[in-house]
Parts: structure tokens; C-alpha cells; sequence
């Protein structure tokens, strides 16, 4: 149990990669307070826990009745990310987080904890992908329990990563951060075209 486990584990850490995600998640949130941040962040983790269970349990019963094929996530999840990276770069996102500030008072911060972060970046089709085929290789309940409880570690850790990038990268000071958020948003863009890239090839090369 402990070796499935463990390759559960890393297989769910590499394509789900809080490392890669806490950085973008701090340039998506640059702004907020640390208390919206951590909401966000907490919301965002527990969003694609739901998700990714959902498609655990059900995942080829539920694309099958609805006649959706898994490189069709890859090309929609491609296409709204490179909109996400394009604002980043032009630093559209902080534009508007400015005029929001010149009303009369600031009630709301822009929510990334669903639209990028839970879906596309963390539940996205290679965690649907993986978390399905883990599941498909599980023998018996209890193999496929310690599937799932991989699953939700990894996702404690995606957490804890995206609460503490924010005062991290706000160490670096405003200069520094907005390089690093343009920067980011070009991986972005390349990480967005490669999910196109993946779904087509998928959908017209197999």
C-alpha cells in the first residue's frame, strides 16, 4: 500500500506541480489583502479536490454520457489560459485592479480561486487524466482509498504553497514582482499552447 501510495503521490505532485502553480497564483492575485489570498487559495484547492474527486469516481461514466472527449479540456483549458497569460504580460489585470481603486471604495477582489486556478491549473486535464487512470489501476476499495488520500495530500501541499508565494514574491519588492509576473505570464502563454497543442494532436493524430 505504502509503494502505491508513494507513486500515486508523485505522479498526482508532478502534473498537478504546486511549485509551478504557487508563483502564477501569486501574479493572478497581486492586490489582494493576505486574508482574500488565503481564501482564494483555500477555496481554489478544496474547488479542485471536488473536481478531481467527482471525475475519480465517475469520470468515464459522466464524459461518456456527455459525448466529451478529455483533449477537448486540453484545447478549451489552452485557449483560457493564454487569455489569463495575455493579461499578465500586458498587465491588463493590474490596469483594471487600479481603476477599481480610483471608485469610492474597493469591495471586491477579482476571484481566481475557481477560473484559472481550480479549473484549468490545478484540476485541469492532466490531474482529470491521471486521477482517472490511478483509479482505473486500483484493485478493491482500499487501493483506491490510498489513491485518494494521495490525492487530498498533494492538494494540502498545492495549499500551502499558494498561501505562502504571495508574501514571498512581495519580499522581492514591486519592480522585481512585475518582471516576474510578466515572465510568468509568457510560461503561461507556452503552457497554454501546449495544452492546444496536446489536444489537437490528440484529436486529429490518433
Amino acid at each position: 500500500m505504502s509503494e502505491l501510495f508513494i507513486s500515486a503521490f508523485i505522479t498526482l505532485f508532478v502534473v498537478i506541480d504546486p511549485p509551478g502553480c504557487a508563483p502564477i497564483y501569486a501574479g493572478l492575485t497581486k492586490g489582494a489583502s493576505a486574508a482574500e489570498r488565503r481564501i482564494m487559495a483555500i477555496r481554489a484547492s478544496l474547488i479542485a479536490l471536488a473536481i478531481l474527486l467527482v471525475f475519480a469516481l465517475f469520470g468515464e461514466d459522466l464524459l461518456r454520457a456527455l459525448h466529451i472527449e478529455l483533449d477537448s479540456f486540453r484545447i478549451a483549458g489552452g485557449f483560457m489560459l493564454f487569455w489569463i497569460a495575455w493579461e499578465m504580460v500586458f498587465e491588463k489585470r493590474t490596469q483594471r485592479r487600479e481603476e477599481r481603486a480610483e471608485r469610492a471604495t474597493r469591495e471586491h477582489v477579482e476571484d481566481v480561486s475557481v477560473f484559472p486556478m481550480a479549473m484549468p491549473m490545478l484540476a485541469g486535464p492532466g490531474a482529470i487524466a491521471a486521477i482517472m487512470l490511478l483509479m482505473n489501476e486500483a484493485n478493491g476499495l482500499n487501493q483506491s482509498l490510498v489513491v485518494l488520500g494521495a490525492l487530498v495530500a498533494v492538494l494540502i501541499l498545492t495549499m500551502l504553497a499558494l498561501i505562502a508565494a504571495g508574501p514571498l514574491i512581495r519580499l522581492l519588492g514591486d519592480r522585481v514582482e512585475a518582471v516576474i509576473t510578466r515572465l510568468l505570464g509568457v510560461l503561461l502563454a507556452a503552457l497554454a499552447a501546449q495544452y492546444v497543442i496536446d489536444g489537437l494532436r490528440g484529436a486529429f493524430l490518433v
